[in-house]
């Protein structure tokens, strides 16, 4: 008899997102004669830019051609992408960051989710409410969790993000071992300033405890007091690993590329106090479970950072920074309460007359057949808020927004 990990059987409910597309599929099947209009999931309309599509076509022609073919890669990601990004990202800002201390892969959502592989199976997690499903699954799979009661479970320390506080979560009054912080933030689409993301670098670095940055959104910045990058911080580089992806500053959610930077500075300790290079434990962990991603779509991601990519990714990020703000109008129209949607391509709403976040689905789906995604499914604090995408195509969006005009009415 094979027994299973039992972990697995404390996770609540299917992932949110499974079931936002399984409702939706559902009512498509009954009312195949409606025209839906997704501001759910975060996939993107716009498609790859014609740099991109130039530098894969031409190593598509490189891997037919003997003398140029390419087989196994670095696991850790091809140097000419590596460096690219290290200059780009990083050393643009003034931050020092090198190319050996970056991680290519094929999603963020991956290293988000494995990274907690390499802490201990009772360190103490922390995470914001409402939050990303995949940083406290993943943990519930581990078994850090606990038993869940009430919604939330035992082991997990939450940072309730509400209106009350503008959605940053406050320093944890206990001791944290992992920190999963994400800015600009999904689903509220707030983006932490300097000095909020200064305090946690100091809590961080005097509880020898390891902050998890998800910055997938760093592109849709405009606020001068938010940085791009924790590694503006000082300190940083001693507590926090950061995670990027090209999937929506370039449209690679289909293509899969992103990357993870694990500076040299940060260290884990074992049960003696001695520490250990968390960067060396990362490339251990690569090189044994994952291969690397394709050659052709770390040329394309290559391309992003040239001027002509540069230029063409700015312009689609301008796109769907429009289409958030015609969301917002349109949410104004109906006299409903909205947040986020300036530093990020997420429109972070609350429900109207007290209705549940699925309610409000429901609702969206039948009456107006908008899809969104509730706010209770990235967690007990999301609860009677509603979250809207901008990625769709602009005249998907116009179309939207009139329909949200409507619930005025």
């Amino acid at each position: 008899m094979t027994k299973l990990n039992e972990h697995y059987l404390n996770l609540q409910g299917s992932y949110l997102f499974a079931e936002v597309a399984r409702r939706t599929a559902a009512y498509k099947a009954a009312h195949p004669q409606q025209e839906v209009i997704s501001l759910g999931i975060g996939d993107v309309s716009r498609p790859l830019v014609p740099a991109v599509v130039s530098a894969m076509k031409k190593a598509c022609d490189e891997m037919g051609q003997a003398d140029t073919f390419r087989g196994y890669g670095p696991y850790e990601g091809y140097d000419f992408l590596r460096q690219a990004i290290a200059r780009g990202d990083y050393q643009s800002l003034g931050v020092d960051i090198e190319a050996d201390e970056i991680f290519v892969s094929d999603g963020a959502k991956s290293d988000v989710a494995n990274f907690q592989e390499i802490f201990d199976a009772r360190a103490r997690v922390a995470l914001q409410d409402p939050v990303y499903p995949v940083y406290l699954d993943t943990n519930v799979m581990a078994g850090r969790s606990g038993a869940c009661v009430n919604g939330q479970f035992e082991k997990i320390i939450y940072l309730p993000c509400t209106a009350e506080n503008r959605f940053a979560p406050a320093l944890p009054k206990e001791h944290a071992d992992v920190i999963y912080l994400c800015s600009p933030n999904n689903p509220t689409g707030t983006a932490m300033t300097r000095a909020q993301l200064s305090a946690w670098v100091e809590w961080a670095r005097a509880e020898k405890a390891i902050l998890l940055f998800d910055s997938a959104y760093e592109a849709f910045i405009q606020d001068a007091d938010a940085p791009h990058s924790i590694y503006e911080i000082p300190g940083a580089q001693e507590c926090a690993v950061e995670f990027r992806s090209f999937s929506k500053t370039a449209g690679f959610t289909g293509t899969r590329c992103a990357y993870c930077v694990v500076p040299k500075a940060l260290k884990l300790y074992d049960k003696q106090g001695t520490a250990h290079s968390a960067h060396a434990l990362w490339l251990r962990r690569q090189s044994t479970k994952f291969n690397g991603v394709p050659y052709i779509v770390q040329r394309g991601a290559e391309a992003v950072y040239s001027p002509e990519g540069r230029a063409q990714t700015r312009e689609v990020i301008a796109l769907y920074q429009a289409n958030a703000r015609v969301i917002a109008r349109g949410l104004q129209t109906a006299g409903l309460q909205a947040f986020g949607g300036v530093n990020a391509p997420y429109i972070w709403l609350k429900t109207p007359r007290g209705m549940s976040s699925w309610d409000f689905f429901d609702f969206l789906l039948q009456e107006l057949q908008i899809v969104g995604t509730p706010g209770s499914g990235f967690g007990r604090s999301g609860e009677g808020y509603f979250r809207l995408t901008a990625f769709n195509t602009p005249q998907r969006t116009q179309q939207a927004a009139a329909r949200l005009g409507q619930l005025k009415k």
